[in-house]
């Protein structure tokens, strides 16, 4: 039923689900992205849960985002990329729509689809040295409105800004003050704080937490956007500025951005 780079763990009443590529900051490739939906999804219906945290293999990394060197044979063509971009959209809004209240424990790098992720849950925990950012500047791509949307509802769109075009990359601290994170503590006692979280909503009645989740969601309303909108964040692929970016993270180099 799960993913294998995707380990899902259980105390109790709480789920938690470990994104297993350590090797790669915990990166995603397309079949992670289609195994954390289904596995949110699984979760997701059991009623006998009361609680999902989401958290990265080890110290390092809640996850860098996107495997960036998959991106050719995942997304090189039309039709890959329109698949790619479905498969994503219905991982991220798995978490959103989960019945059960979804905590984020985030250690190291939480940066491009990671930070996506995150800001997708309920609650996030995260250390003071945290990098928490997303580097689509970088790599001259843009994000989906739907991923915008849950940004701007978090920091409003001075600070989405800042995320988005400057490309500022925060500190635990800063995340914090900015309105990404729920609470920052102590890189030490992430995972401490965390499942304290988790454990005080298992304590709570299950159904108030699920009413109140989706009614959260529901008075954020509806996205106003149009199937040709939707389409169009993929467009980035078409771009000279987008394949030479990519060729320089592969050879570890800084890309140079000619608008076309």
């Amino acid at each position: 039923m799960y993913h294998p780079k995707l380990a899902v763990t259980r105390q109790g009443q709480i789920a938690i689900v470990t994104f297993d590529r350590p090797e790669v900051l915990n990166a995603f490739d397309l079949s992670m992205w289609r195994g954390l939906q289904h596995t949110v999804e699984a979760l997701s219906a059991d009623d006998d849960l009361r609680c999902v945290v989401l958290r990265g293999a080890g110290t390092r990394a809640f996850s860098a985002g996107a495997d960036i060197g998959a991106f050719e044979a995942e997304r090189g063509t039309d039709e890959r990329e329109e698949e790619y971009a479905r498969i994503l959209d219905d991982s991220m809004q798995s978490i959103r729509l989960c019945r059960h209240p979804v905590v984020a424990m985030i250690m190291g790098h939480c940066l491009g689809g990671g930070a996506g992720i995150a800001t997708m849950c309920d609650f996030r925990v995260g250390g003071e040295n945290i990098r928490f950012g997303i580097t689509a500047r970088n790599l001259g791509i843009w994000y989906p409105y739907a991923e915008i949307d849950p940004i701007i509802g978090l920091v409003g769109t001075a600070v989405a800004a800042e995320i988005l075009i400057e490309g500022r990359i925060f500190n635990g601290r800063e995340a914090y003050e900015k309105g990404l994170l729920s609470r920052v503590v102590p890189d030490a006692t992430v995972e401490a704080e965390a499942m304290a979280l988790a454990e005080r909503i298992r304590q709570g009645a299950p159904l108030s937490a699920r009413y109140h989740k989706a009614a959260i969601r529901k008075l954020r309303g509806p996205l106003p956007i149009t199937p040709e909108d939707d389409r169009a964040t993929s467009d980035f692929r078409l771009t000279e500025d987008f394949r030479n970016a990519c060729k320089s993270f592969m050879a570890k180099r800084k890309p140079v951005f000619h608008g076309r």
